[in-house]
Parts: C-alpha cells; sequence; structure tokens
C-alpha cells in the first residue's frame, strides 16, 4: 500500500481520534466517581497508556504494516494468541464507531435551538430511541463513506475536523477558568479526594478515561501507508499523545472549578449534567459558548467515527493473515487500496451493536478492558523479540525496556482489575466467542500436531492471565466489586505477583513459528 500519510497528517488523524466523546462525558462522569481526584484519574490513565504505547513503538516500527496491532502477537507466539490478540482488539475498536454515533446524537437531542425541537426524541432514560438509532445509523453510513474512496480524502477531513475538535475545548478551558472558576471546588464536600483513594482508579475505566486515550493505536495500525515510518510512527505517538494527556487534564480542572457550588450540596455524586460542559456554560450565561459545544459535540464524534472506520477496517483485515477469518476480507481495493470489504462488513456489526447497547457510559467501561486485554499481549511481544531476535532491525529501540516492558503489563493488568466485577468476566466472555471462529477455521484447514502444540503453549500465559484475574475480580476488594476476601489495596499486591508469573511465563513460551517468516519478511523492509 502506498506511503501517503505525512507526519502532520498522522498528528492530526490520531488527535481526531483521541479528541472524541472522551472529554464531552469523561470529565462529568470522573467527577461524579472521585470528585476533584478526577484530575489523578486522567494522569494516570495517560500514563498507563503512554507507558503501554512505547512498547509498540518499537514494534511498529520493527514491522511495518497496515493493522500490525491485530498481528504482532501471532508472529512470536503462534496463532491462537494473535487471534485472541487481535480479536479483542478488533471488538474494542468496533465499539467505538456506535459509540461516536451515540454520543453525537445523545447531544443532538439536548440543542437548545427552537429549529431543533425535533431532536428531542432521540434520547429518553438516558438511551437511545428508535427514532435516534435511524440517525445513529446514517453517521455511522457516512463515517464509512468518507473512508471509502481513498486515504487521501480520509486525511483531508480528519486534518481539517481536527484543528477544529482541538481549538474548542481549549477554548472552553480558557473561558471556563476566566469566568465563575471556584477553587473552593477543590476542597468541597469532604476535601479533594471525597470518596477515598479506590475511586481514582475505579475513574480510569469506569468514567471512559482509558477508552479516551485508546486511539494512539491510530498510528500504529496504518504504519505501512506513513511516509517515513521509521520516524514519524515515534513522533506521530508523541505529539498527539502529549498534547492530548494536557487538553484532557486541563478539562477536568476547568470543569471541577466551575461546577456551580450551589450544585454541590449534595456532594459530587450527586450532579447530573447531559451535556456537562455546555450545561456549566448555560449556567455561567455564557450562552454563546453553550452554542459553540453543541456544534462541536457533533463535530468530535463524528471525526473520531471517521478516523476509528479506517483504523477498525485495517484490523479486521490484518486480522485474515492468520487465517482464521475469510481472506476475503482482507482484500483491497484494486483502485482506492482501501479495505471495503472490512469497512462494509465492520458498518452493519456496528449497527448491530448500536441496536443492543444505547448508552455511552457502559459501553465505554467494556472497551476500556477489551482494549487492554489486547494491549497486554504487546510488552511481552517486545522482550520475547529481544530474547529470540535480538539482531533484527529495530528502527526505534525502547530504552530501558526491561522495566518498561514490566511496567506497563502491570498497569495494564491493574486497569482490567479496576474495571470491577462483574465487568471483567463479562468482556472475557465476549473474548471467548472469537474462540468459535478460531475453532471452525481450524477443523477446516488444520495444523500439524506440533504447531497446535506450540500455538497452545504459546497461548497458555494469556488463559493464566484472564483466569487469574477472574478470581482476583471475585474475591478482591468491594471498592472493585469483589467479595472483599482481599481487602484494598493488599488486592493489588496480589493482581500485580500473579501477573508478573504470567508475564515472564509469556517471555518462557515464545517461539518461532510459521508466522514468524512473516514477521521476517517486515522486519527487513524496515531497513528505510
Amino acid at each position: 500500500m502506498p506511503r501517503k500519510i505525512s507526519l502532520f497528517s498522522i498528528v492530526m488523524l490520531t488527535l481526531s481520534s483521541i479528541i472524541g466523546s472522551g472529554w464531552l462525558f469523561g470529565s462529568g462522569m470522573a467527577a461524579q466517581i472521585a470528585g476533584p481526584a478526577a484530575i489523578i484519574s486522567w494522569i494516570l490513565g495517560g500514563v498507563i497508556i503512554g507507558v503501554i504505547a512505547l512498547n509498540y513503538i518499537e514494534l511498529g516500527t520493527m514491522f511495518p504494516t497496515t493493522g500490525g496491532m491485530s498481528q504482532y502477537a501471532s508472529f512470536s507466539h503462534g496463532p491462537l494468541l494473535g487471534f485472541v490478540a487481535g480479536w479483542a482488539n478488533w471488538i474494542s475498536l468496533l465499539t467505538i464507531i456506535p459509540i461516536e454515533a451515540v454520543a453525537a446524537v445523545q447531544y443532538m437531542s439536548s440543542w437548545p435551538w427552537s429549529w431543533a425541537n425535533w431532536t428531542r426524541g432521540f434520547i429518553s432514560d438516558g438511551s437511545i430511541t428508535n427514532q435516534g438509532l435511524v440517525i445513529v445509523f446514517l453517521f455511522m453510513a457516512a463515517f464509512t463513506l468518507l473512508n471509502f474512496w481513498s486515504v487521501k480524502l480520509l486525511t483531508s477531513f480528519t486534518s481539517l475536523i481536527a484543528v477544529f475538535k482541538m481549538a474548542v475545548p481549549i477554548l472552553t478551558i480558557g473561558i471556563l477558568m476566566l469566568s465563575g472558576f471556584d477553587t473552593s471546588n477543590f476542597s468541597h464536600t469532604a476535601g479533594f479526594m471525597p470518596y477515598g483513594s479506590s475511586t481514582i482508579f475505579t475513574a480510569t475505566t469506569a468514567a471512559g478515561i482509558i477508552f479516551s486515550y485508546n486511539a494512539f493505536q491510530t498510528t500504529i495500525n496504518m504504519g505501512d501507508e506513513i511516509e517515513n515510518p521509521e520516524k514519524n510512527i515515534f513522533w506521530g505517538i508523541v505529539i498527539s499523545f502529549g498534547i492530548s494527556i494536557i487538553i484532557y487534564t486541563l478539562l477536568q480542572v476547568a470543569f471541577i472549578g466551575s461546577v456551580p457550588t450551589t450544585k454541590l450540596a449534595a456532594g459530587w455524586r450527586g450532579i447530573n449534567f447531559q451535556s456537562p460542559f455546555a450545561d456549566i456554560a448555560l449556567l455561567l450565561n455564557l450562552s454563546w459558548l453553550a452554542d459553540i459545544l453543541y456544534i462541536e459535540a457533533f463535530v468530535s464524534p463524528f471525526g473520531t467515527g471517521v478516523s476509528f472506520v479506517a483504523t477498525t477496517s485495517r484490523a479486521l483485515a490484518a486480522m485474515t493473515t492468520t487465517r482464521h477469518l475469510p481472506t476475503f476480507l482482507g482484500r483491497l481495493s484494486q483502485k482506492y487500496q482501501t479495505p471495503r470489504r472490512s469497512m462494509i462488513v465492520n458498518l452493519f456489526l456496528g449497527i448491530l451493536m448500536a441496536a443492543c447497547f444505547r448508552n455511552w457510559s457502559a459501553l465505554s467501561n467494556v472497551i476500556s478492558t477489551s482494549t487492554l486485554i489486547a494491549y497486554i499481549t504487546g510488552p511481552v511481544t517486545l522482550m520475547t523479540f529481544r530474547k529470540l531476535a535480538p539482531d533484527w532491525q529495530r528502527p526505534f529501540r525502547l530504552k530501558a525496556a526491561r522495566i518498561l516492558a514490566p511496567t506497563a503489563y502491570l498497569l495494564g493488568c491493574l486497569a482490567i482489575y479496576w474495571a470491577k466485577w462483574p465487568t471483567t468476566i463479562e468482556v472475557f466472555g465476549v473474548i471467548g466467542l472469537g474462540l468459535i471462529f478460531y475453532i471452525i477455521y481450524e477443523v477446516r484447514q488444520p495444523m500439524g500436531h506440533q504447531q497446535m502444540l506450540a500455538s497452545l503453549k504459546g497461548a497458555r500465559w494469556l488463559a493464566f492471565e484472564l483466569l487469574w484475574l477472574t478470581v482476583m475480580s471475585l474475591i478482591g476488594s468491594h471498592q472493585f466489586g469483589g467479595s472483599g476476601w482481599v481487602p484494598y489495596p493488599s488486592d493489588f499486591l496480589f493482581v500485580i505477583l500473579g501477573s508478573l508469573g504470567c508475564y515472564f511465563l509469556g517471555i518462557h513460551d515464545g517461539y518461532f513459528g510459521l508466522e514468524t517468516q512473516t514477521a521476517w519478511k517486515l522486519n527487513r523492509k524496515s531497513n528505510y
């Protein structure tokens, strides 16, 4: 696939993905969960995903290929682990498309203008109505069509929209801090941390913070379409991720300081804004800012939805290389060089998900958990290649990987645990459903006995990890939905010790199989 995307375009594309519905809902939800301490949650979430991203930068430059994050695990541990990691990643990406459409429609339903009365019926009791679903479907179709014809059209659109998407949050931060910003809110109602320290961790997943930072992989998954990927993958992630952490953290600060004190009579858990920043702007008599925010609430999810159609289609197309999904899904349009069939399949599945799940907050938690399951395979893959292929080309070599890789892995496992029981077991079940497709294709195209044993061995560490996290979610502290057999914060220590054993087992079980031949060919390409 021709490399057409410049550094500026990839930064704009990634920022357009990151600055989506997360900032529109996340600050309000995080404040409800953790109060002013939600500021720490945004920083913590940024650190977790940032450390994980560093591992994937080395892998992305080693193996420059479209949809790479759905393939790396298979390169080091065989097709079974590769399929599970790719499936988890694809599920999380697929769900983002309907979520962004739902977010746009939810804000549309509260438009204050008289000509927009027809949007009032889009939401009922916090969920999208059947009328609203029609608009959701139209948005998703528009997301897909903007990706359907060419990468050039996609990057032109997202570069334009990303500028607007960044300008409005920055404007919001400045105006709210200059209008009605009350520093006493940071110590109001039981202080800075009114609901205890555990809520800081809960908010990272339950408030959609991990979900909001998820889009760094846009750069990784389009690696083979990026100009000078040995440099631009690294800088694209570093620049876009750095900007997003600053914006998200300052938005939370602005939100905490701008909530009128009268709204805090019942504490932070008593606030309930349908359109958080727009509602605050109206309370502060900033109707012009509210108007801009209502428009932004339409534009931001729209831009993110468009970007993730590109990412999700490439993730699905890349999964066909494991020979456990129909190969026609991976074929590219000869004229436009885009995986159009994958886009169509994702569109219909996204419509189905939107019809089944109509609430943004619940889905953001599920997305965060499934994303993290895919992400924790990255550090293990990185260190496996350091062990088995130390001489392979590494255009970007992660310094202190022996520390950063296990740190990223353990942070990812802790964040999965923070999702709370029963969310953890529900997501694990969805991941397990993917094995049905794997088994069907394995029966039709059986591998040799030795290959099958090697593939099972290569995936056992992740099976043990998910089992361990399930047990800990069940018996862990009440703060994270458990039975309380292991109190907080001792439960963190138990999670870390068990996960560390799975991490080292994963490195031990890595091996070079048939998929490694593909990895070797890609690595030869990385010598630009």
